[in-house]
């Protein structure tokens, strides 16, 4: 127990950081996948091809692999074209150093999956409010933008707050992949201390109870929220 107690504000400085990564992520994925899921239900081919092309692709490979291509790949990648426009166009170098700090490839990374996932719970949110809403509010003079904003996404919002409460809770449980990049989150925090200890199991136990306490709390807030709304309405 003195093991636990000692590394026990080390391993909750983590766990703030594992929460504020996640608040990041899911809340700029919020903002993707808002575009993205209204990109899945447009009449133009071409967006709806290219938002079925990101959430097919983002949704079928790895996060693990997403995290690598962000922080060991776009930076080469961003080298070739910056030497491409250089030495074709004649442009001055616009970067000195095209690495990007563990940080921000961990937010760019885990923001764009969360970004597909969220896509499709907003896309099955709005698909489940009857086609009759959007027809009424047409009809009363509403542009399309205006329909979607006053009334759809609205009533569509209630119908999401419990696959977004999985998702944030799922994209919690992810952030322990950042710890191969450097991120010094919850899991990271725990390898750190066991590199110096070698009690694995009393670390582990308590990493995965951390863990635990935060996806029962958070899946708790999402259920009474979820709750107040619907006595509101």
């Amino acid at each position: 127990m003195k093991l636990i107690w000692r590394n026990l504000p080390y391993l909750l400085l983590g766990a703030v950081e594992t929460l504020k990564i996640t608040c990041l992520a899911v809340s700029l994925g919020c903002v993707f996948g808002l575009i993205v899921g209204l990109g899945r239900l447009s009449r133009n081919r071409v967006i709806r091809f290219l938002s079925t092309c990101y959430v097919d692709f983002l949704r079928g490979t790895p996060l693990l692999v997403q995290i690598f291509i962000v922080y060991f790949g776009l930076p080469q990648l961003l080298e070739q074209l910056q030497n491409f426009l250089v030495e074709s166009w004649g442009l001055p170098r616009l970067f000195t150093s095209t690495h990007i700090p563990a940080f921000a490839a961990a937010i760019i990374a885990t923001s764009l999956n969360s970004g597909a996932y969220v896509a499709e719970i907003f896309r099955a949110g709005i698909q489940s409010i009857p086609k009759g809403q959007m027809e009424a509010a047409r009809s009363l003079g509403m542009t399309y933008r205006q329909a979607m904003r006053y009334v759809i996404l609205p009533q569509a919002f209630r119908n999401i707050i419990p696959p977004l409460g999985n998702e944030f809770i799922a994209m919690l449980k992810d952030t322990s992949l950042l710890s191969v990049i450097g991120i010094v989150e919850l899991t990271r925090r725990g390898q750190i201390i066991i590199a110096s200890t070698f009690r694995p199991f009393e670390i582990w136990l308590t990493v995965a109870l951390i863990y635990l306490i935060l996806t029962l709390s958070i899946s708790r807030l999402v259920d009474y929220w979820e709750k107040r709304l619907r006595v509101r309405t």
